[in-house]
């Protein structure tokens, strides 16, 4: 028996300390190229007037961060993950498949999608039929649908420049690909009747069309790295690149925003709703994690504090357009009582 104990208390030797290796003492996010720079700010901010140590925040795109907060629980998981576009039904099914089942959804604010170029270009005017007619794989032409013909932004609109089409993006695992295609391309797409009557007849075939960017070297996947794109728009002024409008006001002394439907990307219009291409920002939380990594309950006090993300709040200085006042006291008790998500 002696030998026994002496063997366990052994084994429990080497088992603790590789336990507590696997500790952290700080919070780990991952997620949203958009969401990155209001989550490192708040992250920051964090820092300095806590405690607690500066949490890790790491830009892996929206569906790129879903994918690793949902591996499972645990210290070598992130504990937020950053998204540019709600979470997904199939994203919660997986979460929950791997033991994932205490999400804490916080809406952060507002962005919108801007088609940019470099300020020593000309304003692009856009519609969503144009940007649709421009990026889409197949478009209808007299009556059927072929692989997208159009070169130039001219074959698109005679009223639009004779400039190659050239648009750098983000990748499919991006959040913000994913209200591109959605916001502008299908809403592009509702504006051709041959594509209109396709909605009501097949809803599935119309969203595959609808969704589907070309593949021939007209639009350009530049990855999650939105200062590369930028670097790209200046070197080639014929070029334009798509990025959410937090980075364009971060930039306005190297790009500019392209008008769509007439409404130019502003703070005010995408406050108002009156820019078309636009999208809520989130974040989401492992609750079973609160209370095991140090300070995730405070950062989530700090991040939707008015001091953050209030309408005078230093996110409004990064582009973050606010959420209302109404939906801000909300947010902030869902975060306060680390309330369940529900779909």
């Amino acid at each position: 028996m002696k030998r026994i104990i002496l063997c366990l208390v052994a084994i429990a030797g080497m088992v603790l300390p590789s336990f507590a290796a696997l500790a952290r003492d700080e919070i780990r996010i991952v997620g949203s190229s958009t969401v990155f720079p209001f989550s490192t700010a708040v992250a920051e901010q964090f820092g300095k007037k806590t405690s607690f140590k500066t949490p890790v925040v790491e830009a892996t795109g929206s569906g790129g961060g879903l994918k690793l907060f949902c591996a499972g629980s645990g210290f070598n998981t992130p504990d937020i993950t950053n998204s540019s576009r709600r979470i997904k039904a199939g994203e919660v099914e997986r979460c929950a498949k791997n033991g994932v089942n205490d999400i804490v959804e916080i809406k952060v604010g507002f962005d919108g999608i801007v088609m940019a170029n470099a300020k020593s270009a000309e304003v692009m005017f856009l519609t969503k039929k144009q940007i649709f007619l421009a990026l889409a794989k197949v478009v209808p032409v007299d009556g059927k649908m072929i692989e997208n013909p159009h070169k130039t932004w001219k074959d698109v609109d005679p009223a639009l420049p004779a400039t190659e089409i050239e648009v750098l993006g983000p990748p499919p695992t991006s959040g913000t690909r994913d209200a591109f295609v959605e916001l502008a391309m299908e809403g592009g797409a509702k504006n051709l009747p041959e594509l209109k009557a396709l909605k009501k007849s097949d809803k599935k075939k119309f969203k595959a069309i609808a969704h589907a960017i070309r593949e021939d070297g007209a639009f350009v996947e530049a990855g999650e790295n939105d200062n590369l794109i930028v670097q790209k728009l200046e070197a080639n002024p014929d070029a334009l690149g798509i990025f959410g409008f937090s980075f364009l006001d971060q930039n306005s002394d190297k790009v500019q925003g392209s008008f769509v439907d007439g409404s130019e990307p502003t703070f005010d219009n995408i406050a108002s709703g009156k820019y078309g291409v636009s999208r809520s920002l989130y974040f989401y939380v492992k609750k079973s994690h609160v209370g095991k990594v140090p300070g995730i309950k405070e950062f989530l006090a700090e991040f939707t504090s008015e001091g953050a993300a209030g309408a005078e709040g230093y996110l409004s200085d990064r582009g973050l357009i606010p959420l209302s006042e109404k939906d801000r006291i909300k947010i902030r008790n869902d975060g306060s009582t680390l309330a369940l998500l529900r779909m």
